[in-house]
């Protein structure tokens, strides 16, 4: 039997359990209730994967030219402006 109180708490921490953000404490506890819901372990399995191909496919910001000249100038990065 699904306990959808103890669902809603999980989903509070999703973000935080995915990015492995939260106490060891609370991960244990959010594996223990997906290790009987598998509603629960499905979100979860969804957000990680949703996320891994977030960063594949994301495109890479533009910087404009006179930013980045500026910031490896800044860094004493100078040798690779030119590439």
């Amino acid at each position: 039997m699904i306990d959808e109180h103890n669902c809603r708490q999980m989903l509070g921490s999703l973000s935080e359990y995915v990015n492995g953000d939260l106490e060891k404490e609370l991960c244990a506890e959010i594996e223990r209730h997906m290790s009987g819901c598998e509603n629960c372990q499905i979100v979860v399995n969804t957000l990680r994967k949703t996320v891994e191909l977030y960063h594949v496919t994301a495109p890479a910001p533009d910087m404009p030219d006179e930013v980045r000249s500026r910031l490896f100038r800044r860094l004493n990065l100078d040798e690779f402006l030119n590439k």
